[in-house]
């Protein structure tokens, strides 16, 4: 108990908490929506991009000579993912290249551009290990600071037109049909996963951020069919593997990403080792077996015209 205490009044320890617990809420809000639209790479990408911003920024400072050389490499990363993600919306809507081809552009111009820049800057590939699979002891309060501010923002637009968001992402056509503004909605998302990537980058590192945007909704997923009740359940799972995994690496030296990613996973693979049965005791019930029924259901992915459980946000 003491050991408990001794972590929660460590200074460095409270701050990389509220780094984790922000980061752990706000990333599924966000992949909850990439999932609907099918771009669950789409992390990955913009996580490449916001690599080459990292580098920009170290160069910027160390030109300026700025102490420590990397102060703007967190805002360098916000405006190139911010700028990545805005391209990469802009060109599957236009439609002249396909999006996994977008993708694989933004992978590796993304790590090119980063190694190149780096390198300018007079440092190395190794000064961007930080950044690409997290530096949780590297927090400072001015980062906790910026966390809190852009978590808000992802929290307030993701969750205060979640009704909107969920339209596009589920049906962009209904969406057109029903007088939204499809086009600023999916731009909306977009800005709000490279928001997503950056604010993560200090607690999981650009290349596993994906994961914590998209595992936890995928946990969601194989519990509830409801869209909002998804996206509940992966922001529970995202704190959960976040503090856990954090706090795990108080007492034992690992690296705090890579153990959150891995929990993520081993708390999917039970989910679904034991989902089979779960649906089968859950199973719907008919309340009136005296009466016969007048419409025959399909059973959940009889095909694709079978009735979703539930869709509504």
């Amino acid at each position: 108990m003491s050991g408990l205490w001794e972590m929660v009044t460590d200074p460095f320890m409270q701050r990389a908490l509220v780094a984790a617990l922000l980061v752990g809420v706000s990333a599924p809000v966000v992949g909850t929506y990439l999932v609907q639209k099918r771009l669950a790479l789409l992390g990955d990408g913009i996580g490449h991009v916001a690599l080459t911003g990292v580098a920009l920024g170290w160069l910027v400072g160390a030109a300026m000579g700025l102490v420590p050389d990397d102060v703007l490499a967190v805002p360098g990363a916000v405006l190139a993912a911010v700028a990545g993600s805005v391209l990469i919306e802009v060109v599957r809507r236009r439609g002249r290249t396909s999006g996994d081809l977008a993708l694989a552009i933004l992978f590796y111009g993304g790590i090119a551009g980063g190694v190149l820049l780096i390198g300018l800057a007079g440092g190395s590939s190794g000064s961007l290990m930080a950044y690409l699979f997290g530096s949780i002891s590297s927090v400072t309060l001015s980062d906790v600071w910026v966390t809190v501010a852009l978590c808000g923002l992802i929290l307030l637009v993701g969750l205060g037109l979640r009704a909107a968001l969920f339209s596009v992402s589920h049906d962009e056509e209904f969406a057109t049909s029903s007088g939204l503004p499809v086009w600023a909605l999916n731009m909306a998302v977009a800005v709000l996963a490279a928001l997503t990537v950056t604010v993560a980058m200090r607690v999981v590192g650009l290349l596993l951020v994906s994961a914590l945007m998209i595992v936890p909704v995928a946990i969601g997923q194989l519990v509830t069919r409801s869209f909002r009740r998804t996206m509940l359940v992966a922001s529970v799972v995202g704190v959960v593997v976040c503090v856990t995994g954090l706090s795990i690496t108080y007492w034992h030296n690992v690296s705090p990403g890579a153990l959150i990613v891995v929990l993520a996973i081993a708390v999917y693979v039970v989910v679904a080792a034991l989902h089979p049965l779960l649906a089968r005791r859950s199973a719907p019930v008919d309340p009136h077996p005296d009466i016969p029924d007048d419409v025959a259901v399909s059973p959940a992915g009889a095909g694709r015209g079978a009735p979703q459980e539930e869709c509504t946000p």
